[in-house]
């Protein structure tokens, strides 16, 4: 077994995660970026990485909606095995059920994060995180335009891997459209 996968086994042990996740749950298993650049801070003013190739795409479509008077933020970008599951031990920390979390986030392994080329969204006026994001002229205009940039919407409503729905969270895909 490859290294990699041994530390997913040790994280999802560790936090309670069902041996079955990904037969239950469905996503992919997503391996951790290794060329990463900094992209700037986000809204908590933490620094934040993609990939090269992300990072130009986002750029490009960052300076576009500019220019149609859009401000579009940063909430997260990069996000390492083990920082999953410190977001994880976090929500267990404060009570809730692994069951509740894994509705909403994805298990060590499982995150488009760890690719380096998801990206969570806001707007100024917009709670981060918070489906309400879907009433924002941001939203509005990613949806018109992101897939020009080359990023799609990950967890639309009802998706395939019955992740709670994410208008926030936007993935780049080089090549075809949503990386199929």
């Amino acid at each position: 077994m490859k290294k990699y996968e041994k530390q997913i086994q040790a994280l999802h042990k560790h936090l309670g995660i069902p041996a079955d996740y990904q037969q239950r749950f469905g996503p992919p298993q997503y391996k951790e970026a290794l060329e990463l650049v900094e992209i700037g801070k986000n809204i908590s003013g933490s620094p934040c990485q993609l990939t090269p190739h992300a990072y130009n795409h986002w750029q490009a479509m960052e300076k576009a909606a500019e220019l149609d008077s859009i401000t579009l933020q940063v909430v997260s970008a990069f996000r390492s095995l083990e920082r999953q599951a410190e977001i994880i031990k976090y929500k267990l920390s404060n009570g809730q059920l692994i069951e509740d979390i894994l509705k909403v986030s994805a298990a060590p392994g499982y995150s488009e994060h760890h690719t380096g080329n998801a990206l969570d969204i806001t707007t100024p006026g917009y709670q981060p995180l918070e489906e309400v994001f879907e009433n924002s002229d941001a939203f509005h205009w990613l949806q018109k335009n992101a897939d020009r940039f080359m990023f799609f919407l990950s967890y639309p409503r009802n998706n395939k891997y019955n992740i709670a729905y994410e208008p926030w969270h936007w993935k780049y895909c080089s090549g075809t459209k949503q990386g199929e």
